[in-house]
């Protein structure tokens, strides 16, 4: 690709934060009209290289040119001038405001508060130019997330973006929206827009993308067409080596002894509404059951509920026979239940402690870690090594801080603790978000290998994709209610259309 074909290129862009380099060199383009994704593993330094692009991040080096011009981007408002727009993961609207006030908010052409009909005639004409479909009068806390990234969008078209750089932009939507998303982006690459792709679901990156540019470790690997690419060779490219895909065997488990028995349970949230509502699901022994769903139906408190944190209001938790209804998280880990949660620093790890004192923190009651009340720090360092090694979590030291591993080591401090006393049963939400293909990869072999042990697991999950593939049987969760997916039904289809309220077809 010529220089005079790039919409926008970075050449050389470095950027160190102390010892780190996030950037070393990294060369990036745009063309007009194309979907380009950008692809890498955890800290390859994606994320700061569209920083850099839209003006978050000063570079301590390189170039960027906008049309063949040198641009020097101080702020985002700079990048926005000339014509870079940036949708978030987590969306920046105002709840309260409609779609058209949200789209306008902030651009001084557009009072909408003096002329609030004609307001809403541009941005429905401006959706209609792009074949965005949305009700410009509704309040953005009525939409679904799908929609309300369309309001994003719109955004950043009505700031006259001719660039958009979208950030993981499927990470909450239904397979149906990802769909409709995809056929927006077509759009507006067909209209001469041009749309940065950032994603760690692989297959989807090659069916939008039309090249795609892979870094690691800071600096760039390859770029190439998307159609002349596959899964195997984007995640070799962005590993650096073999990962063995998790492909696991289904398994039926009829007939074995039930690990978790849920009957009838109902759960508030924090504020006192109901969130989980007369749910009742079972895992028997040696079989993954997956939980599917959009974020916010429900899976946080249930998750809760399990894990002995939130007590239900009505129904009933069963473990390997066992009432643990209204059990604390001690007498749920004592019976032999291991809990993955979905957020490892919030609820998973204690930052401030070591690699040690994390991995032993649901052991260090009982030898070899303690004896009569004393802690033994010798046994302690040399069971958390043993632990090390087992799951190759990637440090020299387990005194270390366990806050400064990596994001895909610290799951494998959580995998390694919750793995050595679980006995029965094994629960996890959303156990690879935010990982990258490699570490993605673990934390599913350590799920198989739980269940091929003969323990029950229950995957919580709004990556459907991961759901469909971990899973011996699966359902949906929306709305507090469970539903599981009938024997013969088309599953990524179905599982969609009970995701979003509807009737599943076989």
């Amino acid at each position: 690709m010529t220089a005079t074909s790039s919409l926008v290129r970075l050449s050389g862009v470095a950027k160190a934060y102390g010892a780190t380099r996030a950037l070393d060199g990294v060369s990036f383009d745009i063309a007009e009209g194309e979907i380009h994704g950008l692809l890498g593993e955890n800290g390859a330094g994606k994320t700061t290289l569209m920083n850099v692009m839209y003006g978050l991040v000063s570079p301590d080096s390189g170039t960027i040119e906008v049309s063949g011009r040198a641009a020097a981007f101080r702020a985002p408002y700079d990048a926005i001038r000339a014509g870079i727009g940036m949708v978030h993961q987590h969306f920046m609207l105002v709840p309260t405001m409609t779609v058209a006030e949200n789209v306008l908010l902030g651009l001084r052409e557009n009072p909408f508060w003096r002329r609030r009909d004609r307001a809403q005639g541009r941005v429905r004409d401006l959706a209609r130019e792009f074949g965005i479909d949305v009700d410009v009068t509704r309040r953005v806390d009525t939409l679904p997330v799908g929609v309300q990234q369309r309001v994003e969008v719109l955004k950043c078209l009505a700031r006259r973006a001719t660039v958009l750089v979208l950030d993981e932009p499927t990470a909450v939507l239904t397979p149906q929206e990802a769909d409709e998303l995809a056929t927006v982006l077509r759009g507006l690459r067909d209209a001469g827009r041009s749309v940065v792709f950032i994603s760690h679901k692989l297959g989807e990156a090659l069916d939008v993308c039309d090249r795609i540019t892979v870094i690691r470790r800071g600096r760039n690997v390859s770029t190439v067409a998307a159609a002349d690419a596959d899964e195997a060779t984007i995640t070799a490219m962005m590993v650096g080596e073999g990962v063995a895909a998790v492909a696991p065997h289904r398994v039926n488990a009829d007939g074995h002894p039930r690990a978790l028995t849920v009957e009838d349970l109902h759960v508030a949230d924090a504020r006192g509404i109901p969130a989980v509502r007369g749910l009742s699901l079972t895992v028997r022994a040696g079989e993954i059951v997956g939980v599917a769903g959009v974020d916010g139906n429900g899976q946080a408190e249930l998750m809760d509920a399990l894990a002995g944190v939130r007590m239900p209001a009505a129904g009933a938790v069963w473990v390997d026979g066992k009432d643990l209804t209204r059990a604390s998280p001690r007498e749920r880990a004592d019976a032999g239940m291991a809990i993955i949660t979905d957020d490892r620093r919030l609820k998973g790890l204690a930052p401030g402690l070591s690699v040690a004192e994390n991995l032993v923190s649901k052991r260090f009651r009982r030898e070899p870690a303690s004896r009569r009340g004393w802690l033994k720090p010798r046994a302690i360092a040399a069971a958390a090594q043993a632990d090390r090694d087992e799951y190759d979590i990637r440090t020299a030291d387990v005194a270390m801080p366990v806050s400064e591993l990596s994001g895909g080591n610290q799951q494998k401090v959580v995998i390694a603790r919750e793995l050595s006393h679980a006995r029965s049963l094994l629960v996890a939400m959303n156990p690879t978000r935010g990982l990258d293909v490699a570490a993605a990869a673990y934390v599913h072999q350590a799920l198989v290998r739980a269940r091929d042990k003969g323990r029950g697991v229950l995957l919580i999950s709004t990556e459907l994709d991961e759901a469909i593939k971990m899973s011996d049987r699966i359902g949906v969760m929306r709305d507090g209610f469970f539903r599981e997916a009938p024997p013969g039904m088309r599953i990524r289809e179905g599982l969609g259309r009970l995701m979003l309220g509807g009737r599943s077809t076989p």
